[in-house]
């Protein structure tokens, strides 16, 4: 990001917003763990974090040096998650909704916006506005997605403590080669998504 608050941001303030959330969610698409969404209001004044931008983009170690700062420094920050069993039951992007409510919810005090990532999300439950490509735009969805991001990696390197075969820490769940074929060797355990680990070994069966 190379301004650190946004022209959406920084619209909102000028029209009397001072408590803003953004939102973000991490694990969408993994064979394996849960989905989970971070909100985060950062203080109306000052600079802003340097060096906060889309977790994507960043190292391992650089995100959690942020995390680190981001926590420090935030009005507030809540975690929320929706478990592989609610995302079989829900489907994906109820399980997201889920995640992202459960995490807004946990916010300390009001919220006088709400700037989420991606699209509308119909099912929030909060009158939001989003923004395709938040991460990289918005400086308080990009704290929530740095924050989210590493907190759910540090659940699958745990995890991984007693499923060491699938790679967990590595590949936070997603579908490499060496998971999916640690998945044709060892199986599925509690913590994989059936029907994403199904449609990962159709896809490698047909090529």
């Amino acid at each position: 990001m190379d301004s650190r608050w946004s022209d959406i941001e920084q619209t909102l303030r000028a029209a009397g917003a001072r408590n803003i959330a953004g939102v973000d969610e991490v694990g969408r698409g993994p064979l394996a763990g849960p989905v989970v969404a971070c909100a985060v209001i950062m203080p109306a004044g000052g600079e802003g974090i340097a060096g906060v931008a889309d977790s994507k983009k960043l190292k391992k170690g650089e995100r959690e040096r942020l995390a680190v700062l981001i926590r420090a420094e935030a009005v507030s920050v809540a975690l929320g998650a929706a478990s592989v069993a609610e995302i079989a039951q829900l489907n994906i992007y109820q399980a997201t909704s889920l995640a992202m409510r459960r995490a807004i919810g946990r916010l300390r005090g009001a919220q006088d916006a709400i700037l989420v990532d991606g699209k509308p999300i119909r099912t929030l439950g909060y009158p939001h506005q989003a923004v395709v490509g938040g991460d990289s735009k918005v400086y308080a969805i990009a704290c929530a997605s740095i924050v989210a991001k590493v907190a759910r990696d540090r659940l699958m390197t745990a995890l991984a403590e007693r499923y060491p075969a699938y790679g967990w820490p590595q590949n936070a769940g997603y579908g490499t080669p060496k998971h999916i074929q640690a998945i044709v060797e060892h199986g599925v355990t509690a913590h994989h998504r059936a029907a994403f680990c199904r449609s990962a070994l159709e896809k490698t069966r047909t090529i």
